[in-house]
């Protein structure tokens, strides 16, 4: 099936090494474009909750489907999140069409787009690390729940539910929260000139104007692919909200890729890199990393 093109792609929130990920899901959309541009907009990968006991081959394609872009000279910027900020000591890392950095800039026509992944709004992560780190495992814990409960559906022909989404949409907090992070970004795109602004980080895709004394912006947020499988893409001057659904994906589940029949492991030990990011004596050290 033929790739659609699509001038910059920006998914984000992955969370890649959790059982709430869905990466067969990811891996069917990656395969099914062309991008000019990816942005991974932070939390890719879950280093708060990396185990080397969990590391499913789906997760590992995941990987092998971005480097494969980067292979084909596809600029991948990496925009360091709070779950994988250990990663920020190595920013500004250049590999090839690969960089890793914390915040990006790109011109597109004559509009300039601020990226970043929004943690740095969150003041619980400002304050109390360890209260956010335990939330996000109880946030882990919801999804496995949610899951099951939504087989238990399939199973009786019903329609699945998110339990996430109905205990936001029910704490006024929650919904505060959501509400300051978006004004917040705005204010200070409007205050850089900045035409759009691009986040990720509270899982909750948008696309709106948003208008205040200063100015206006295009807000953006691409999602995240645990509860709503979205990512956002720029083509033809117009940014579009992209929601996955298996229907769009039947035809093409299986491409045949020779990539996903080669052997993963023999081809990057993942949970070898991972460990030697999670272990702290390792500071100030890049890793090398095999691109075999």
């Amino acid at each position: 099936m033929a790739k659609r093109e699509v001038e910059v792609v920006v998914i984000s929130d992955v969370h890649l090494g959790t059982y709430g990920c869905h990466a067969k899901e990811l891996l069917q959309y990656l395969k099914s474009i062309k991008p000019g541009i990816l942005i991974l907009n932070g939390d890719i990968i879950d280093i708060w909750q990396f185990s080397k006991s969990y590391w499913p081959e789906s997760h590992m394609k995941v990987l092998r489907r971005i480097m494969k872009f980067i292979t084909e000279g596809v600029p991948v910027y990496y925009l360091t999140g709070n779950h994988d900020e250990m990663l920020r000591k190595f920013s500004d890392l250049t590999i090839g069409s690969f960089q890793l950095t914390d915040k990006l800039v790109l011109e597109l026509g004559d509009k300039k787009a601020w990226f970043f992944h929004g943690d740095v709004f969150d003041v619980t992560m400002q304050h109390s690390k360890w209260l956010a780190k335990l939330g996000a495992v109880g946030y882990d814990t919801l999804i496995l729940l949610n899951s099951f409960v939504n087989w238990l559906l399939t199973l009786m022909k019903k329609e699945k539910m998110s339990f996430s989404k109905k205990i936001k949409a029910k704490l006024k907090d929650a919904v505060k929260f959501i509400n300051d992070f978006e004004i917040t970004a705005a204010e200070l795109a409007i205050d850089q000139g900045y035409s759009y602004v691009v986040c990720g980080h509270i899982h909750q895709p948008e696309n709106r104007q948003i208008r205040t004394e200063q100015g206006s912006v295009l807000y953006l947020n691409s999602g995240d692919w645990v509860e709503n499988l979205t990512a956002l893409e720029y083509h033809g001057g117009k940014w579009d909200i992209y929601k996955y659904t298996s229907e769009l994906h039947r035809a093409d589940s299986d491409d045949g890729d020779q990539l996903d029949a080669e052997d993963l492991n023999l081809k990057l030990d993942i949970k070898t890199m991972l460990g030697q990011f999670y272990n702290p004596g390792l500071s100030g050290q890049k890793p090398g990393i095999p691109f075999s």
